[in-house]
């Protein structure tokens, strides 16, 4: 059984996700949690090859279910040798996406189905899942318009996809966050980055406190 807290940070691109996680270490850090952050596809070497093949612009002729695919080998690698290690020793791990992306970006937007690229993700994972997923929503329009004015972040095939697609994708998060409601939150990504931190921050130090109090 884990001892620990597993938090993913979900959204469309652009969403502002790597920014908020790396105000998120510094800030639990002061309220004396031991934090683990990582990312997906990634996080240790062999999962950060997949991404390399997953996100090559040159990939344009990459089949939709061979993409579902590589993402959900890269996600059992990445659970298995870094998220399950660090949960067992009591920490908290906060992932740049996981589950939800495949379902959004490759069940909803490519046409895989939900359901179907769920199952692929249950031989990758079993029947783990998030303890608290923060959705950070924000409208493509605006999310592409950041990615573009963002001269130092890497622009990836996913990037390169019609603002057609980046629609679907955010239709795919909301679809998910009414199926999930439970474990998934939305957090408006077009406020200010502070107020992100803030409430992301918020969210998850509640969550913190719930399960300590059924410990």
């Amino acid at each position: 059984m884990k001892k620990g807290l597993f938090i993913t940070i979900e959204g469309p691109e652009g969403a502002g996700k790597t920014s908020i996680i790396q105000m998120l270490i510094k800030g639990l850090a002061e309220e004396g949690q031991t934090v683990t952050a990582t990312r997906e596809p990634g996080g240790i070497s062999i999962s950060e090859q997949i991404r390399e093949v997953i996100l090559n612009r040159e990939n344009t002729l990459m089949d939709g279910r061979t993409e579902a695919l590589l993402y959900a080998a890269a996600r059992r690698q990445h659970l298995v040798e870094k998220i399950t290690p660090a949960l067992e020793e009591g920490a908290i791990v906060l992932c740049d996406r996981f589950i939800d992306s495949s379902l959004a970006y490759q069940g909803y937007a490519r046409g895989l189905g939900i359901e179907e690229v769920y199952e692929i993700n249950r031989f990758a994972i079993g029947e783990f899942m998030p303890d608290l997923t923060l959705l950070f929503d924000v409208r493509p329009e605006v999310g592409l318009a950041r990615i573009k004015a963002h001269q130092e972040r890497e622009v990836n095939r996913l990037d390169l996809e019609a603002l057609s697609f980046h629609k679907k994708v955010r239709e795919g998060y909301l679809q998910l966050r009414n199926k999930y409601s439970s474990r998934i939150v939305i957090v408006d990504a077009e406020a200010p980055v502070e107020s992100v931190y803030r409430e992301s921050l918020k969210l998850i130090m509640e969550k913190v406190s719930e399960l300590s109090l059924k410990k």
